[in-house]
């Protein structure tokens, strides 16, 4: 039988503070860093190509959670300051001859420049009126990029990137790759866990929970509201310029509307306020696309139906699919499959009791 602890007592403010003060949930955390690492010796390139796509994601997600989940500022820009630092990355490497390390923070940086500028309207505005300023930010950092050749280079805004390497070790291979995504998504989840449990964590959740209350207590709304954009954009452009060194291309269509509002579904399907339903989210949308071809592919197969017939059904599918998700777990459960995991966690470690 699982050893689990009966009651958790801290005697010392650091353990108190601890991230995972409880030993089971340590050790089950220091299984799951084994098991990531480990990874590329039991998958093949198709697989870790999922998990790579499901780690790109991850960072993204993170972000767009810490400014919608934890501030409560809506946004429908996160393609938009992806977007920044994607080309961010690719000019740094081409034009600057700086490895991938160099633009990858360099990414990040500029977009939350970019982020916090487009995130001044919410001093102003809330709700409904913000989310039609971030999605004008999606249009005019599309329409900016693709009209200046000095930053795309020409007409299809497309940069070619070489192929990364790390100490003269090329990054080609989807293994390889893996290791350039995962220390990043490993510091991205552990800095968001860090960052809401500190005291701008707490101004932020004071901010979207009641934002004329935190002012009166002292809290600096537009700061932190600023902030949380600048953190938010930073991952997004890091996650922007990690799409960008793994493809070896940036192109503008990579981060269209679309995408925003895939990552808007990550979040709210995995649990709003929470950075392990970040995660959660990412692998559901990503994965989902995938569980739909097999399950239309094998329906038609069973009808006698040919893929080229139900291509357009399958396209208009998953569209539909991820509203009717979105109502689904707004309607159900409004903090997602955080909160489904939680409760299957809450019921194993009270078994046999229901108290």
């Amino acid at each position: 039988m699982i050893n689990r602890e009966c009651g958790v007592y801290q005697t010392t403010y650091e353990g108190d503070m601890a991230l995972y003060p409880a030993p089971l949930a340590r050790h089950a955390s220091l299984g799951a860093v084994v098991v990531l690492v480990l990874l590329p010796l039991i998958l093949d390139s198709h697989a870790m190509a999922l998990v790579n796509l499901i780690t790109l994601a991850a960072i993204g997600a993170i972000g767009l959670n810490i400014l919608v989940g934890y501030t409560g500022q809506v946004s429908l820009g996160q393609g938009a300051f992806m977007m920044v630092g994607s080309y961010t990355a690719a000019l740094v490497t081409l034009r600057l001859d700086m490895p991938f390390w160099v633009g990858l923070p360099a990414g990040g940086a500029v977009a939350a420049l970019v982020g916090t500028f487009f995130g001044i309207p919410s001093l102003r505005i809330k709700g409904l009126y913000l989310a039609i300023a971030t999605l004008a930010a999606q249009f005019i950092i599309e329409w900016t990029i693709n009209h200046s050749t000095w930053i795309s280079g020409g007409v299809q805004s497309t940069i070619y990137v070489p192929t990364p390497s790390f100490f003269g070790l090329e990054i080609n291979s989807e293994h390889r790759r893996y290791y350039m995504v995962l220390p990043v998504a490993f510091i991205a989840y552990v800095a968001a866990l860090n960052l809401v449990r500190s005291r701008v964590g707490r101004a932020f959740i004071a901010v979207r929970d009641r934002d004329v209350a935190a002012e009166i207590i002292g809290v600096d709304i537009f700061r932190y509201k600023l902030l949380a954009f600048a953190v938010s954009s930073f991952y997004a452009g890091v996650a922007g310029a990690l799409w960008t060194y793994y493809l070896k291309i940036a192109n503008y269509e990579h981060f269209t509307l679309t995408t925003s509002v895939s990552y808007l579904a990550m979040i709210i399907i995995g649990g709003l306020g929470s950075v392990l339903g970040s995660v959660f989210g990412a692998i559901f949308i990503t994965l989902l696309p995938i569980a739909l071809v097999y399950v239309v592919e094998g329906g038609a197969a069973l009808l006698g139906f040919k893929y080229a017939a139900i291509a357009d059904l399958l396209a208009n599918l998953r569209l539909i699919v991820f509203g009717g998700l979105i109502i689904l777990f707004l309607a159900i459960e409004p903090e997602g499959l955080y909160r489904m995991w939680g409760n299957v966690r809450r019921y194993f470690r009270l078994w046999p009791y229901s108290y």
